[in-house]
């Protein structure tokens, strides 16, 4: 890890705080304020079993570290015009591979950083507070595409596809359908066998990554007298002969991270791409997703965080009826109420992922954080427009960005309310 971590810093080092005059353009690099989980970057306490959740070990805190600085320098000039184009610019996706972000916990034998579920929640969350698309392309790699893979993969197929995940290629995970949106086992695309190979064909929707990516993942279901049992993962090639990406939707938030249609007309992949069991992809997909929505909830929360630490120099500066906008005590509470409901929302998120990293259950508190830091996302992001009034509603600034992009966290990755459907089912269960 200590090589990995060296590899991430590249000679960086903790930003110094500084805080630029309030009102400056979006598209100038910001040091953001940091949360409170910062200030216990040093020292540290890896060795204690019942260390804080916000106590970060010297390998988390130096991966932290070094995002916060590459999100500053190399996204952050970016945003504005990624966002306006809707494109995502290659010289970051570029810089996601380079600083071995697209493969955070996959091991070094395979090009991966080697590092923990927990440290790819910082990354996320530290990408998320300068722009949540980037942060998106980087989540579904990793929680989804290579977690797929690392788990249920031969050998040779990791060999083969984690080591280009790691270091070049995007991948991109194909579930969802027009017929299959939260019911998404309701799938229609098949796969049919034919000797040593199936074909496949159908359609897919709301696919994140798409237009970059270069390796699917797509669910077909083999044998559909079987129901969701039938659901099977495939490997494929985006140049496999009847493979089609779409136009890419035109969307309200996380407009740089792109969000296809597919077409599979007749595609011809060999028996060896079926990655797992025949009939196991619905139990493949449930797990995966279970572990993207700590991703998604670490999206949220950085989302909310930098939009909460962009607006707070401004309503500390900004002076009306001859005071501050933060000396009215009715704004005070509002921002001590988001405060609040933001450290709560880390704590879930944070939480979550340690279970992970321990093994043991976790799926109860993924729905939490995952439901729980979607909310706060959409509340800290409007009340930030508000308290900077008529500027925080231009696009000269971020905060309308952040408002829009947090929009998607209350419905991808399980709706809320499959997620505290998910709760309700647990909490049951349990009693």
């Amino acid at each position: 890890m200590e090589v990995a971590a060296v590899r991430l810093l590249r000679g960086g080092s903790l930003l110094g705080r500084n805080y630029p005059t309030c009102l400056s353009s979006w598209k100038t690099p910001r040091a953001l304020w940091s949360s409170q989980s910062e200030a216990l970057l040093s020292p540290t306490h890896s060795g204690l079993p019942c260390a804080p959740l916000q106590t970060f070990t010297d390998e988390e805190a130096m991966m932290k570290s070094a995002v916060k600085k590459f999100a500053q320098e190399q996204i952050a000039p970016l945003v504005s015009t990624m966002d306006e184009n809707s494109k995502m610019e290659k010289s970051v996706i570029q810089g996601l591979f380079q600083q071995g972000l697209m493969a955070v916990d996959v091991d070094t034998k395979y090009g991966g950083t080697g590092a923990s579920f927990f440290s790819f929640v910082l990354v996320v969350e530290e990408l998320s507070k300068v722009d949540a698309s980037v942060a998106l392309i980087c989540d579904v790699q990793n929680t989804v595409v290579n977690g797929l893979i690392r788990k249920h993969g031969t050998e040779e197929q990791k060999a083969a596809y984690l080591t280009q995940l790691a270091t070049k290629k995007v991948g991109s995970f194909c579930l969802s359908e027009a017929g299959a949106g939260s019911d998404s086992f309701a799938l229609k695309t098949r796969a049919d066998k034919k000797g040593d190979y199936y074909v496949i064909s159908g359609s897919k929707m709301w696919i994140t990554s798409a237009r970059e990516a270069e390796l699917f993942l797509v669910m077909a279901n083999v044998d559909p007298s079987a129901g969701y049992k039938g659901i099977t993962c495939f490997i494929v090639d985006r140049d496999a002969e009847g493979f089609h990406v779409g136009k890419a939707e035109n969307k309200l938030g996380i407009r740089a991270s792109s969000t296809c249609p597919l077409t599979l007309d007749n595609v011809k992949v060999p028996e060896a791409n079926i990655l797992g069991q025949v009939g196991h992809g619905y139990k493949y997909a449930i797990g995966s997703l279970n572990e993207g929505r700590i991703g998604i909830a670490a999206q949220m929360l950085g989302l909310a965080q930098g939009c909460f630490d962009y607006t707070i120099p401004y309503i500390k500066e900004r002076m009306q009826f001859g005071k501050r906008l933060f000396d009215f005590q009715g704004l005070q509470h509002q921002v001590a109420h988001v405060a609040t409901q933001l450290e709560a929302a880390r704590l879930l998120t944070y939480n979550a992922a340690r279970l992970v990293d321990a093994g043991r259950p976790f799926v109860k508190e993924a729905a939490m954080a995952k439901y729980h830091a979607s909310e706060v996302a959409g509340l800290t992001t409007s009340k930030c427009i508000e308290w900077m009034g008529g500027v925080g509603y231009t696009k000269d600034y971020p905060v309308e960005k952040y408002f829009r992009d947090a929009k998607i966290g209350t419905i991808y990755e399980g709706a809320s309310n499959i997620q505290l459907n998910t709760i309700a089912k647990l909490l049951d269960a349990e009693h």
